[in-house]
């Protein structure tokens, strides 16, 4: 089999890859739970060659998500719940659907209109999905879609899913409650609560509850995220960003040590504290990477 440009090559792939009898071993064992891990790190994969601006590296990750996608869609197949046109097929419709300014007769075609029709048949979508998976959940539905983890009522934030990061999940579920009025309409209370929480994290602290330290250590998390949403701010791209510098300081410091002929094991903590500071202060300068 020879590689392709065409789509239908990588189905192919990967009906050969599943087949039971000439098949992959591995592949042949795989299922939907076993596949999502894999599908969760690749989506990651991309976001990362994104934000290294490598498009080499991009071309490649988008390949190794869109294997994913194929990979569930042939699970699906054999199962005979849907099929890879079926896929197609459904996210055609929705953006569709979800552009009537482009696609229908709607004639507004500023950013702000376009993102509130967006919102507007988005929420449409969820009741119709929640009216659906009611249907599944009853019985003679089909079993597997009807998910034990989903209530067959509707609720706001059955729709939110769970396998976000818990940063973006966070920020998801807040901006779901938000859209009823459930929000702040200020930042000093969230300040406000931020303190609060604090002070109630010291206190599980000085108990040594490690339990209710967890549990007082996510509501501050969580009140951070809300102070983030109030300004605008993305809470997983600012951590990430965060990560990134540390990185690239705490590279300097192995660096200069190593060209010193020491090593992180071998030096102290003031010097590693020093070359931190010389990092900070190049990375202002543009001199390595911030």
């Amino acid at each position: 089999m020879q590689p392709s440009r065409d789509i239908s090559r990588l189905i192919e792939i990967m009906a050969a890859l599943r087949n039971p009898e000439t098949g992959c071993p591995w592949d042949i064992e795989q299922s939907f739970e076993t596949i999502a891990p894999y599908t969760i790190e690749e989506a990651y994969e991309v976001a990362d060659a994104i934000e290294r601006r490598d498009a080499e590296d991009l071309r490649e990750e988008l390949g190794d998500l869109l294997l994913q996608v194929v990979y569930h869609a042939r699970l699906a197949e054999e199962q005979g719940l849907f099929r890879f046109e079926d896929v197609v097929e459904g996210i055609t419709q929705k953006m569709i659907r979800r552009h009537p300014h482009v696609f229908g007769d709607e004639t507004a075609r500023n950013a702000k209109s376009a993102k509130g029709q967006w919102e507007r048949i988005k929420a449409e979508e969820r009741a119709e999905k929640a009216l659906a998976r009611m249907a599944r959940a009853r019985p003679g539905g089909s079993g597997w879609e009807a998910s034990p983890e989903r209530s067959a009522t509707a609720l706001l934030l059955d729709s939110v899913p769970g396998n976000f990061p818990a940063l973006t999940l966070a920020l998801k579920v807040q901006e779901r409650a938000a859209k009823v009025g459930f929000d702040w309409d200020a930042a000093a209370p969230i300040h406000a609560k931020i303190d609060e929480e604090f002070a109630e994290f010291d206190v599980a602290l000085a108990a040594g509850d490690t339990d209710a330290m967890e549990d007082e250590f996510g509501d501050l998390l969580f009140t951070l995220v809300n102070l983030a949403r109030y300004h605008g701010l993305d809470p997983e791209k600012a951590l990430r960003r965060c990560v990134s510098k540390f990185r690239g300081r705490f590279n300097h410091i192995e660096s200069s040590l190593g060209a010193r002929g020491s090593s992180l094991q071998a030096a102290s903590l003031d010097e590693m504290e020093a070359l931190w500071i010389e990092a900070k202060r190049l990375a202002e300068a543009d001199q390595i990477p911030a």
